[in-house]
């Protein structure tokens, strides 16, 4: 059974109103007059930092084809979403931290290959599994993340950017994945392909 039309809603709408709280609390924080410049620059920092993954193509479909692939084939479908957010947070410290972590871009172009074809076969997998395979690439995403980090930037403002734009792109695809759930099987079959052929590209430079 698909679940209510209300419940997509709001799991879509749920990352915007994490952000909207986040705003409310900074602004709450602080008296305007006082700290006017340090809020303009959390604010440029959590935007650059919400910018960071809708701006990468890599990052990008890997968060929406995460969301996909669990909504398409998992009974928990935010199971493997939120480990991968989980671990991304993770991984930015470790990148924030400037701490090394091997062959960072081959496994961010291994996971487009990868969930790629997960979406395109429609893999079903035990959600455990999932999960582990979402989060093991959400690793390697968050440390690209991190140590992307703009300088002079707040870290805490940056990083909560991110976060919210990761659990937005989780909801697309989520959403996406109900509606493709009784659609023709090309449709997620080319999505997939897609990403994996972009993931293979990357791979191949």
């Amino acid at each position: 059974m698909n679940p209510p039309r209300s419940a997509s809603i709001t799991a879509l709408a749920a990352p915007f109103a994490v952000l909207a709280l986040l705003a409310a609390g900074t602004a709450g924080a602080h008296p305007l007059h006082e700290h006017l410049a340090e809020a303009v620059g959390m604010a440029s920092s959590a935007t650059a930092g919400f910018l960071h993954p809708l701006s990468g193509a890599d990052h990008l479909c890997a968060m929406i084809a995460v969301g996909l692939w669990s909504a398409m084939t998992a009974r928990r479908v935010w199971l493997a979403p939120l480990s991968f957010a989980a671990v991304l947070l993770v991984g930015a410290l470790l990148g924030l931290a400037r701490l090394p972590l091997p062959a960072v871009e081959p496994m961010i172009a291994a996971s487009l290959l990868v969930l790629g074809l997960l979406v395109a076969a429609r893999a079903r997998l035990p959600e455990g599994v999932g999960a582990a395979i979402a989060a093991v690439f959400a690793l390697f995403h968050g440390h690209a993340h991190g140590y992307e980090l703009p300088e002079a930037a707040s870290a805490a403002a940056y990083i909560a950017g991110f976060m919210v734009a990761t659990l937005g792109l989780h909801g697309a695809g989520i959403a996406a994945g109900v509606a493709l759930r009784r659609a023709h099987a090309w449709w997620p079959r080319i999505a997939g392909l897609g990403v994996a052929a972009y993931g293979l590209a990357l791979l191949a430079a």
